[in-house]
């Protein structure tokens, strides 16, 4: 009897492993995926971008978004899915699409604008916590620079201001830091388990453009 019992356990033990292991391929397997699928996007919006700057402007013709920070961003469509822009941080040797709204299947792709306009200073993105989308917030230091690329080629640099852990529920002060809350750009990702989302605080630092 016990050494029946023993063998049961001992199959549970190994089947859990499978399973565990199984997983953890997955999960390998998708992140990959996620990182050549935002690359290839990368690429093709920044051939974009070199097609429609606005630095073909005449001189001293100011670009609309400073005339009324209002309007709205320009969008660009790929392969079906609707872009923003794009966002570099060079410490973490990352170059990224940003897709124009959020969703959980959009954040599968790529990087997601979750609310506000790199115009009004008070844009948020969001992404999984993919190690090749935003899985590296956390080795980011205070001065890091952040650089968002709208698609009529205008370059918004920002340096990490600050960073820190908000729940869930925290959807107020996630939205309030920005903008009138004195962060002019927030990135955001969930903590392994989900339970918390890491959240990078950015101040502007200067507008140019491609």
């Amino acid at each position: 009897m016990r050494n029946r019992d023993g063998l049961i356990c001992m199959a549970l033990g190994l089947l859990l492993l499978l399973g565990a292991g199984g997983l953890t391929a997955y999960n390998m397997w998708e992140d990959g995926r996620a990182g050549a699928s935002a690359g290839a996007a990368f690429q093709a919006l920044t051939m974009k971008i070199d097609e429609t700057s606005e630095t073909d402007l005449p001189e001293g013709v100011i670009p609309a978004y400073q005339i009324d920070p209002r309007v709205e961003m320009p969008v660009t469509e790929i392969d079906g899915n609707y872009y923003v822009g794009t966002i570099s941080i060079p410490a973490l040797d990352l170059e990224l699409p940003v897709l124009n709204e959020w969703s959980y299947p959009n954040l599968k792709i790529a990087p997601c604008r979750y609310n506000g306009s790199a115009y009004l200073n008070n844009m948020i993105i969001a992404a999984h916590n993919y190690k090749r989308h935003f899985g590296q917030l956390v080795n980011l230091n205070v001065g890091d620079m952040v650089r968002f690329t709208d698609m009529a080629g205008n370059v918004f640099t920002y340096s990490v201001a600050a960073m820190e852990q908000l729940r869930p529920n925290q959807t107020r002060d996630m939205l309030e830091a920005n903008g009138y809350g004195g962060y002019d750009l927030t990135l955001f990702t969930c903590t392994i388990g989900g339970r918390q989302r890491f959240t990078v605080r950015c101040v502007q630092e200067e507008q140019t453009q491609a």
